[in-house]
């Protein structure tokens, strides 16, 4: 293909030979600002000796942030532990013969009737004597609009069982009825028998559907004192579900407590507890001073990557009257600035929660730590973007860039075969073996076979009372096993490893120019876009995505 130069645009009055040196000029300045661009920090120092304020500021960043992390990680390490022993507190007081460990993800199990009476009236009990067999700085609600113990039974309306003679009616509706319990009476001295209307536990059991006990407490967690923090007032909402769902003759016994953080109305603390908490609120502040500095940095580069990517595509255009290919425009986007931009926003956000929480005016603990641990997960890897300016530190994120998409591809046809693998184990194996109960349960263990864990308890697990089952069980995980480990897992290595053979052959021979660095470079521009219209692949609509396009699968690397 023929390609001559022509200026484009001339302007009247104007020869062609001036205005070819004003074109000239347009470029060399041009050419001038893009390779200044494309430098890195310690490049555009000894250009122009700019000071890397975007590199001192980051790793500023990375000692401040991780800094903040670690201080909220430990305290919000107090708060966990203190719902934890309180929880498992709860479970020794409320459930009577509590032997400290869950059965599966219930705690205890009844199988008679006189056992089922003996936990509920030794919940009531226990509740009554809360104050005086509690080691923990737990107390009784003061709330006169709220009850203090509330028990409700769910039963179907109407029933008759017969299981002598198969004969049974059944009226599927549900009803609800609740007893409320107020403070007074159960703290009482009169006996437990006086206080408990008898009527409303006369249960039928074959109706039964389940009996729930809740009742609130409130506490103060000291324990942060000794952190030199403000200590939490906290309200405690347990709940003890008999559950009878499955009228097995087996009932589950729930224990839930959720835990609220709540202001707590009148507090005075001597000492420099409260000094301690203004240097941490402090030096959150500079945190945000600090990211929101990073983040004008980084969006002022967004915008001058944006203003030089116009002035070289209209040079492109006016000077050879040509478009600019989309693979050269993507390279003025920087990622790393928008991953350091997403950063900066999420630690600011959290650093504001986390100055709300020590001022004890917010109790979002799980918000705080999602912002603050995805933004210390970013700044970390933002580092690797310094690291990549030296060849032999740039492998890791090079092999990444041109591995993506064939990963990308081979992982949704893999993930095909694995759903299909996943629905299958889940309905046939599923009433046999406890690992494949639900999809996501099913899900998590073929992945650990994958990855070589847990395999002979898979293998053993499963029930032998159907042969048919049994046979088809071991014909499923020796398929599953074969197929995603000595296959797939070993072709997606393979993947990764012939990109990584691929970025040491460019290091070692050069890797592909396009017009961007051909002109950066001051070459021929003319004859490197002749070679792209030679390899150039027209796009393929998304209808015809079926035809295989003619287009090497080597992606263009760039550094």
């Amino acid at each position: 293909m023929d390609i001559s130069l022509k200026c484009v645009g001339s302007v009247p009055g104007r020869g062609p030979s001036m205005e070819q040196s004003e074109l000239e000029r347009e470029g060399f300045q041009l050419r001038e600002d893009l390779k200044f661009y494309f430098m890195s920090p310690c490049d555009k120092y000894r250009a122009r000796r700019q000071i890397p304020w975007k590199l001192a500021l980051q790793v500023l960043k990375i000692v401040m942030v991780t800094t903040q992390l670690v201080l909220f990680g430990l305290s919000n390490q107090l708060v966990v532990s203190f719902k934890e022993e309180n929880t498992m507190a709860f479970k020794h007081l409320f459930l009577k013969n509590y032997s400290g460990t869950d059965e599966d993800d219930y705690s205890q199990t009844v199988y008679n009737q006189k056992v089922f009476y003996e936990r509920i009236n030794h919940v009531i009990d226990q509740y009554r004597q809360m104050g005086n067999l509690s080691l923990g700085t737990v107390s009784y609600e003061n709330d006169e609009k709220r009850k203090a113990l509330k028990i409700c039974k769910q039963h179907y309306r109407k029933g008759l069982m017969q299981p002598f003679n198969d004969t049974f009616y059944i009226d599927p509706t549900v009803e609800t009825e609740c007893l409320h319990m107020d403070r007074e009476s159960l703290t009482s001295d009169l006996p437990l028998d006086s206080i408990i209307n008898s009527t409303f536990f006369n249960l039928e059991f074959y109706r039964l559907i389940k009996v729930e006990i809740s009742f609130r407490l409130k506490g103060i967690d000291l324990q942060t004192i000794r952190a030199r923090e403000l200590p939490d007032c906290y309200v405690f909402h347990n709940r003890i579900i008999f559950d009878n769902q499955a009228h097995s003759g087996k009932v589950k016994i729930f224990f839930d407590s959720d835990a609220y953080i709540q202001d707590c109305k009148d507090w005075h603390i001597s000492g420099s507890i409260q000094k301690n908490t203004h240097y941490t609120l402090v030096f959150d502040g500079f945190v945000i001073l600090t990211c929101l500095t990073s983040l004008i940095l980084c969006t002022r580069s967004i915008i001058l990557a944006v203003k030089l990517q116009r002035r070289f595509v209209g040079f492109f255009i006016h000077r050879y009257n040509r478009k600019v290919s989309s693979g050269d425009r993507l390279e003025f986007i920087n990622g790393w600035y928008i991953m350091v931009i997403i950063s900066d926003l999420m630690t600011i956000i959290g650093s504001v929660m986390k100055m709300e929480i020590k001022a004890k005016n917010l109790t979002s603990y799980d918000v705080c730590s999602l912002l603050l641990g995805t933004s210390t997960l970013l700044v970390w890897v933002g580092v690797i973007r310094y690291l990549g300016y030296f060849q032999k530190y740039n492998v890791l994120i090079l092999t990444m860039q041109a591995s993506f998409p064939k990963v990308l591809r081979f992982c949704c046809c893999a993930g095909m075969i694995y759903l299909g693998y996943t629905f299958c184990g889940w309905i046939v194996l599923g009433p046999y073996h406890e690992k494949f109960e639900d999809l996501n349960t099913v899900a998590e263990c073929l992945f650990s076979l994958v990855n070589g864990d847990d395999m002979f308890a898979t293998f053993a697990q499963i029930q032998q009372k159907s042969t048919l089952v049994w046979l088809f069980s071991r014909l499923y995980l020796y398929s599953f096993i074969s197929l995603f480990i000595y296959m797939i897992l070993s072709l997606f290595i393979a993947l990764i490893t012939d990109s990584y053979e691929t970025i040491k052959n460019y290091q070692q021979n050069g890797f592909p120019v396009t017009n961007l660095h051909e002109f950066l470079r001051g070459g021929d521009v003319l004859y490197e876009m002749q070679t792209y219209e030679k390899h150039r692949v027209n796009p393929v609509p998304l209808i015809c995505c079926c035809l295989k396009p003619q287009e090497d699968d080597n992606p263009i690397l760039r550094n």
